[in-house]
């Protein structure tokens, strides 16, 4: 450990990449031979709301990350206070002669680092803005005409005539480069800098958070399911037929490189794994081109990318709402995914797109109200990633489908569940009915503690079609 008569330290922030290996602002860091000052930002402002699955999970990170650095003889602190206030205090406080971090692409969090680097630049400190979050930088791929893409097959297929995203780093070395702070450390008023407890919030069930648990479940993925994917991928009775690893992406705890790579060894292993494997790998680009429509258009969340959808008279219906939310709507499929995001922090991407058709056309509401349901419950809760999506199923978003695609919840759970085993675990009141009738429990003889449908699917339907076709245009 250093002691602050040591030679001036470097500070490496850490937002949303809270692991070891390739780790490019952590690396850098460390390649400097100075003493590492490690340090994520407690910033209300640019957080996660307290009681959202992503908040504790990101905590959970956290801890698992502030362990495997005492494992080598580093330290985890957190630093409260406004980012734009706190880290060039932390810096003037401790000296520190350089700042390190991964770089975001949210609007928030683009502002604040550009007012912390300028505010670094006037104290005489150097900052290392490293590329650590995606495949490619949002601003890397454009059209021949220079604007982004508005397609993601013409995207993926410009992606994919660039080289290869570099290979993930190593692990640093890191022992012995450990930056103690003095206890009386000042800093102003509002802030405070201290250790990260070791000891992680409870999670939902089935979820193990840290790095090691992110690697075994992509070998777990690659040994067992690649092969398959294509196929399987919308099985909602087979989830280990998806690779599970979007919790953890989210949170860094992998990063996208390392899986690109570990995707592109097997294959190169195995060259009958690569309709799979190329499958897999534009699910990585889908969330990069998530991440460069929210750089190029920061209210994602929050307006229809198609002006025309203004105009829809969305239902705001706070009892078919609640129903939704609480898996009470009457249609297996549906109320099977709802619940298994409240029980989980997570559900199966087929089910996902089925209950947002579900929500956006057949109950008529408002896709937003949705992308702020998702957020709050999702562990994989990524703010570009599910904007795009809810805005790809209702229809108003760029690249997205079109209005008239309605999903048939009972058609859907016919083909991606047909034995209802996906219903059965999560909706087990139904568990006892025949493999047909548990699609349509409103048919059963059978007395059921299970609600009547709240809406008619052939007239919501056509009520949806109607309102689309009576829009402005």
């Amino acid at each position: 450990m250093v002691d602050a008569l040591s030679p001036a330290p470097v500070l490496v922030l850490l937002r949303d990449d809270y692991r070891v290996a390739d780790n490019p602002a952590l690396h850098a860091a460390c390649a400097t031979g100075q003493p590492v000052l490690c340090a994520y930002v407690q910033d209300a402002a640019l957080q996660d709301a307290s009681g959202t699955r992503i908040a504790d999970w990101a905590q959970a990170a956290c801890a698992q990350l502030a362990t495997s650095l005492h494992e080598q003889g580093q330290t985890l602190f957190m630093l409260s206070g406004p980012t734009r206030l706190s880290v060039p205090a932390l810096a003037q406080a401790v000296n520190a002669t350089d700042v390190f971090w991964n770089r975001r692409y949210d609007a928030p969090g683009i502002a604040a680092d550009t007012d912390v680097h300028a505010s670094l630049k006037k104290q005489g400190v150097t900052v290392h803005s490293c590329t650590g979050r995606l495949l490619f930088e949002p601003w890397a791929i454009r059209t021949q005409a220079g604007q982004p893409y508005r397609v993601f097959t013409a995207w993926w297929r410009a992606a994919r005539n660039l080289p290869e995203p570099p290979p993930p780093l190593p692990a640093p070395d890191i022992r012995g480069k450990n930056y103690a702070p003095a206890r009386t450390l000042t800093l102003p008023d509002g802030m405070r800098l201290h250790r990260v407890g070791t000891k992680p919030p409870a999670l939902p069930p089935g979820w193990t958070s840290g790095e090691k648990a992110a690697h075994a479940n992509l070998h777990r993925f690659i040994e067992n399911a690649l092969a398959d994917y294509e196929t399987q991928r919308d099985r909602a009775d087979a989830p280990h037929g998806t690779s599970l690893l979007s919790p953890y992406i989210r949170v860094g705890q992998i990063s996208v490189r390392q899986i690109w790579h570990a995707i592109r060894h097997a294959e190169h292993q195995n060259p009958h794994l690569t309709t799979a494997a190329e499958k897999f790998l534009a699910e990585l680009g889908w969330r990069d081109f998530a991440w460069m429509q929210m750089f190029t258009t920061p209210d994602l969340a929050t307006r229809n990318l198609r002006a025309e959808f203004d105009h829809m008279p969305w239902r705001a219906d706070a009892a078919d709402l609640a129903a939704w939310q609480q898996g009470q709507t009457g249609f297996p499929l549906v109320d099977a995914g709802m619940r298994q995001l409240a029980r989980t922090g997570w559900m199966h991407n087929r089910v996902r797109m089925v209950v947002a058709s579900f929500l956006t056309k057949h109950l008529l509401t408002d896709w937003r109200e949705g992308e702020r349901w998702f957020y709050a419950q999702l562990l994989d809760a990524d703010a570009a990633v599910n904007a795009m999506n809810w805005q790809w199923g209702a229809g108003t978003g760029i690249d997205a489908a079109p209005w008239f695609r309605i999903f048939n919840p009972v058609g859907q759970s016919e083909k991606y569940d047909p034995a209802g085993q996906y219903i059965r675990t999560w909706v087990p009141e139904l568990a006892a009915l025949d493999n047909k009738t548990i699609h349509i429990p409103w048919k059963s003889t059978q007395r059921l503690k299970y609600p009547a449908p709240i809406v008619d699917l052939k007239l919501g339907r056509l009520r949806a079609l109607e309102s689309w076709k009576n829009l402005p245009k």
